[in-house]
């Protein structure tokens, strides 16, 4: 296949072009910037010195329209304006940004602060969770790639919700990110001096993942409501770790809940159900597509504990977008995907 990736000189199209240079089924990987079209690929990444020859294109529509598959890194506000004409050509499209995800025109208006895909467009585009959505991605030719603390937040508690046993009101996520899901630019509250050795929430509701994140809460289970989301960033360039709590509606033992995510997640090849009593760390999918998940049930509380992590590039944004292309060409889904995590 020939693929392009838009908005390649971002952390996520780097990590793309990093998945997509190595895939088995992939012929010829176009890069297209807006900004650094005409660029050596690897003058804008040094360590791709000898490895890349591609310049950076610019964007151009008629070519990408003729391409197998296009994936868009770019920021919110400018996918969707692509996707528009893009779509209905050959080209099959995976949008890594927040456009397509949310099914209501006016919560998109509401938390990223412009204006929303045409409702046709919306209504084309599958929510690209992989392991939720599997046969609906499969026809698919438009993806909304999932967000990185939603893949993580979803994932923890799918089990749950489908089964209805927790109470939605009580749900409470507590998530931490690394740097590099902010982006490449730099900003104040990026800057080194400014995160080391430092621990700082933001967004406080007010994340632009809340809505996307209760939109399929409420897929699972109708009495869902709005959650408490909070966000908080950490002095690390790669990784995402969200600890959930809610109340159970019925006591059940940590083994029965444990038992229950093994045999949801069960041939599922980038779930890992950690043993009973064993908790994850970012560092232990570094560079991967793996989620790990652990699960805690509290007798004395009646509350459940659920701890989920995912490296922020790869199965929270990357990896993800070349796991749903691999679903929706009939490919293993695991095809170009077999990385051990980089430890330590």
């Amino acid at each position: 296949m020939d693929v392009g990736i838009v908005g390649s000189t971002g952390y996520g199209g780097v990590e793309l072009y990093r998945l997509l240079s190595n895939h088995p089924n992939v012929n010829e990987c176009i890069l297209y910037s807006s900004s650094l079209e005409g660029t050596s690929y690897a003058e804008q990444y040094p360590h791709l010195i000898g490895l890349s020859l591609e310049n950076v294109k610019p964007i151009m529509i008629e070519e990408m329209q003729e391409l197998d598959f296009v994936f868009l890194a770019v920021p919110s506000g400018v996918s969707k304006e692509l996707a528009q004409k893009l779509i209905g050509k050959k080209a099959k499209i995976i949008d890594l940004s927040g456009d397509l995800r949310l099914k209501e025109p006016g919560e998109y208006e509401e938390w990223y602060k412009g204006e929303s895909a045409p409702e046709q467009l919306l209504d084309k585009a599958v929510y690209g969770l992989t392991e939720i959505n599997r046969e609906t991605i499969r026809e698919a030719d438009l993806i909304a790639n999932p967000g990185c603390f939603p893949t993580a937040t979803l994932l923890g508690v799918a089990p749950l919700f489908q089964h209805h046993l927790v109470k939605p009101h009580s749900f409470i996520v507590d998530a931490k990110t690394g740097l590099s899901g902010a982006g490449r630019k730099a900003t104040q509250s990026s800057h080194f001096s400014e995160t080391q050795e430092n621990l700082r929430i933001y967004k406080v509701h007010q994340h632009q993942h809340t809505p996307e994140i209760e939109q399929q809460l409420k897929i699972w289970d109708s009495g869902a409501g709005p959650i408490t989301f909070s966000t908080h960033l950490i002095p690390m360039t790669r990784g995402i770790m969200v600890t959930m709590y809610a109340e159970l509606t019925e006591a059940h033992t940590t083994e029965q809940l444990h038992s229950l995510y093994h045999n949801y997640y069960e041939g599922k090849p980038f779930i890992r159900v950690r043993p009973t009593g064993q908790f994850p760390s970012t560092k232990e999918v570094f560079g991967t597509n793996f989620c790990d998940l652990s699960i805690q049930s509290d007798p004395r509380t009646g509350r459940v504990t659920i701890v989920s992590v995912i490296d922020n590039l790869v199965k929270g944004a990357a990896g993800q977008a070349v796991q749903n292309m691999n679903v929706m060409t009939g490919a293993d889904e695991t095809t170009g995907l077999h990385h051990y995590p980089i430890y330590p």
